[in-house]
């Protein structure tokens, strides 16, 4: 066996591997025995070199297992409280203020035509007065969609406040 892999025969004792029978001072080995002793060893080799580089490899590892799956069962439960109404993303808040305040736009554009009609007697100016103001009011409801993240991180600052 020794001769045909191009070892010595003290290699086998060196390795430890097992001989599958003793005859004398002969000991005899199967195949198998000699590549299961190397697989072994090449795997401790591995894990010994893994273990060199890092010592607390395989706890760190564990800690990211564990965050990981923490972070995913936050998800999840976060995806749960969306399904159940109880949270809104703020994407969709985007969305849906952008649309809000297109309707309260176009609302506005039509309050001085009302007011002119419901009161014909009305002044110019005082008609020219009210639709510079709605222009101003239209010209902040239609910058509330984009001014959202802002309001949220002032939101969420005072709940620090509260507390802290």
């Amino acid at each position: 066996m020794a001769e045909s892999l191009g070892i010595s025969v003290q290699a086998f004792d060196k390795w430890g591997v097992e001989p599958v029978q003793k005859i004398g001072r002969e000991s005899f080995y199967d195949v198998r025995s000699v590549v299961d002793n190397r697989l072994q060893h090449q795997a401790g080799k591995e894990q010994l070199g893994f273990a060199e580089l890092d010592p607390h490899a395989e706890q760190k590892l564990l800690q990211e297992r564990l965050r990981l799956t923490k972070e995913q069962a936050d998800a999840q439960a976060m995806r749960n409280e969306v399904k159940r109404r109880h949270l809104v993303p703020v994407d969709f808040m985007t969305f849906a203020f952008g649309r809000l305040t297109g309707l309260i736009g176009s609302t506005l554009d039509t309050v001085h035509t009302k007011v002119k009609r419901k009161h014909p007697d009305i002044e110019t100016r005082h008609l020219e007065a009210v639709q510079r103001e709605v222009a101003v009011t239209r010209n902040e409801a239609a910058s509330l969609h984009e001014r959202l993240p802002e309001i949220l991180d002032e939101f969420l600052s005072t709940l620090d406040d509260d507390t802290g």
